[in-house]
C-alpha cells in the first residue's frame, strides 16, 4: 500500500514536471517567435519625393522624407547612374541603438544639395535611385529596402540671364525692383543681398520675370547685391545688380510713459499673455520687447506666403490725415525722465477722427485678422509677389482671412487696440516680409519711374 502511494505521488511530480517543461518551452518559443517577428519583420520604410526632378546638372535640392516606424532607418544613399557608371551623391548611416525597439530614426526630413557634375556624368540620359534601408535582420541581415528610381537628363549649360530693367537707387529702408528674362524654365531665381535672398515671378511674357527686393532700415552699403538665375538643372547664373545705395538720415523721438498709460493698457495685455509678471513698467518691457519680437516672427511667416501673382495697380492709397510718427523714427521711451527701453516704428501713424473707416491700399487678398500684440487688432492683405500692406490698433476689423478687396475696400475702422496712446491708424508696406517705407508705395510718380514703365515696355 505504502510502496502504491509512492508511485502514485512520484506519476503526479513526473505529470507536473512534463507540464511544466512543456509551457516553460511553449512561452521560449512564443518569446523566440515574438523575437524573431520584431527582428526579422518585413515592413518596408516609406520613402516620399516632395519635388520632382528631370534635370541634373548644377545643385538641385531634394526634398525627401523617409519613415520606419518598426526597427528604425538604417541607411539613406543616393546614387546617380548613366550606362555602366555609377557615383554615389549621398550615403548616410545610423549606428544600432537597440535591439527590442526601433534600432534608428523612426523618421527623416532631409533636405539633400545634389552636386551631380562633381559626379563626373556626362550630358544625357541617366538614373537618380534614392535608397532606405530599415534594421530588421530580414533579407540576409541587410533590412527591408525601399527604392525610388527617377530617369532624369544631365544638363550642364547654364541659361541665359539678362536684366531688361533695374531700379537706379535704392536708400536704407526701401524698396527695389528688377525685371529680367530667362531663356529656359527657371529653378531658383531672384535677387541676392548679402546673405537675404528675394524669389522672383513671372510677368506672364516674353520669358520674363520680376522681382521686387527691399533694404532693412538700418542697413549700410550692401557688400553684394546680385542677380541669380538657374534652371531646372541646378547650372546657375550670377549678374550684378546695377542699383546703387543711398543711406536714409536717421529720426529720432522720445515717447514719456505715464503710468495713467501703463494702468490703461497693461490689463489689455494680460488678457491675451497671462505670462507677464512684476511692475507695470516691466510687463511693459515684456510686451515692447518679447512680444514684439514674436509679432515680427508672426509676421514674417504671413508674408511668407504670397500670391505669384500681381493684385495691385498703381499708386498705394494713403488714409487722410496727419501724420504722427514716420517709418524707421528711432525711439526712446522714458519713464520718470530716465531711459527704459528704444524700439524702431515700422510704419507710418495717420489718426484723423476717431473711429476712422480705414479701406485697402490696393487690391489684395485678406491673409490675417486678429489680435497682434503690439499692433492691436490687425488686418494684413498680401497684393502678390511679395507686396504687403498691414493696417493696426483697428477698434473693428470688417473683412475676412481669404476675401480678394479692392483698392479702397473699407476693412475696418481706426482705434486704440495694441500699443496705442489714442486713436490712430498704424500703416506699415513690407516687401517680402521686410518692413519699407510705405511713402515710395504711395508715389505715383516712383511707381511709374521704377515700375510701371518697365512692365509696360515688355
Amino acid at each position: 500500500m505504502a510502496r502504491y502511494i509512492r508511485l502514485r505521488h512520484s506519476s503526479r511530480r513526473s505529470g507536473f514536471l512534463k507540464t511544466l517543461l512543456l509551457t516553460l518551452a511553449t512561452v521560449a518559443v512564443l518569446a523566440m517567435a515574438g523575437v524573431g517577428v520584431l527582428l526579422f519583420e518585413f515592413e518596408k520604410p516609406t520613402l516620399v519625393l516632395d519635388k520632382e526632378i528631370k534635370y541634373l546638372g548644377g545643385k538641385v535640392e531634394l526634398p525627401l522624407r523617409a519613415t520606419d516606424q518598426k526597427s528604425g532607418i538604417r541607411s539613406l544613399t543616393i546614387t546617380l547612374v548613366q550606362g555602366d557608371t555609377s557615383a554615389v551623391l549621398l550615403e548616410k548611416s545610423f549606428p544600432r541603438q537597440a535591439w527590442f525597439k526601433p534600432a534608428g530614426p523612426t523618421s527623416l526630413n532631409e533636405k539633400v544639395l545634389i552636386d551631380a557634375q562633381k559626379a563626373g556624368i556626362k550630358e544625357g540620359k541617366a538614373e537618380l535611385i534614392v535608397s532606405v534601408r530599415d534594421f530588421s535582420l530580414n533579407n540576409l541581415f541587410r533590412g527591408n529596402e525601399t527604392l525610388r528610381r527617377l530617369p532624369v537628363t544631365m544638363d550642364t549649360t547654364p541659361p541665359v540671364v539678362k536684366i531688361l530693367h533695374a531700379q537706379r537707387t535704392i536708400r536704407s529702408g526701401g524698396s527695389g525692383m528688377v525685371l529680367y528674362a530667362i531663356s529656359e524654365p527657371p529653378g531658383k531665381h531672384g535677387v541676392a543681398i548679402d546673405n537675404a535672398f528675394f524669389p522672383g515671378f513671372p510677368v506672364g511674357k516674353n520669358n520674363a520675370y520680376v522681382c521686387y527686393f527691399a533694404l532693412p532700415w538700418d542697413t549700410g552699403p550692401p557688400a553684394k547685391m546680385r542677380l541669380i538665375g538657374s534652371d531646372e538643372a541646378g547650372n546657375e547664373v550670377v549678374l550684378p545688380l546695377p542699383t546703387t545705395f543711398k543711406k536714409e538720415a536717421v529720426k529720432r523721438d522720445s515717447i514719456n510713459l505715464s503710468d495713467r498709460f501703463l494702468q490703461q493698457k497693461m490689463p489689455e495685455f494680460e488678457q491675451h499673455y497671462p505670462e507677464m509678471k512684476g511692475t507695470l513698467v516691466e510687463k511693459y518691457l515684456y510686451v515692447n520687447n518679447q512680444i514684439r519680437r514674436s509679432n515680427t516672427e508672426t509676421i514674417t511667416q504671413i508674408c511668407a506666403a504670397t500670391d505669384p501673382q500681381q493684385l495691385w495697380a498703381d499708386r498705394f492709397l494713403r488714409m487722410f490725415g496727419s501724420t504722427r510718427a514716420g517709418f524707421a523714427d528711432q525711439r526712446t521711451y522714458l519713464y520718470n525722465g530716465t531711459a527704459v527701453d528704444t524700439q524702431t516704428h515700422l510704419g507710418v501713424d495717420i489718426a484723423s477722427l476717431e473711429q476712422a473707416e480705414i479701406r485697402a491700399a490696393n487690391r489684395g487678398k485678406v491673409v490675417f485678422t486678429g489680435y497682434l500684440g503690439i499692433y492691436g487688432n490687425t488686418v494684413i492683405i498680401d497684393h502678390g509677389q511679395g507686396i504687403t500692406s498691414l493696417y493696426s490698433h483697428l477698434s473693428s476689423i470688417d473683412t475676412t482671412v481669404g476675401a480678394l478687396v479692392e483698392k479702397d475696400q473699407p476693412i475696418g475702422h481706426s482705434g486704440a487696440t495694441g500699443m496705442a496712446g489714442g486713436d490712430h491708424l498704424h500703416f506699415s508696406m513690407l516687401v517680402h516680409g521686410l518692413f519699407v517705407t510705405p511713402v515710395e508705395w504711395w508715389d505715383q510718380h516712383w511707381i511709374d519711374v521704377n515700375i510701371k514703365s518697365a512692365l509696360n515696355a515688355l
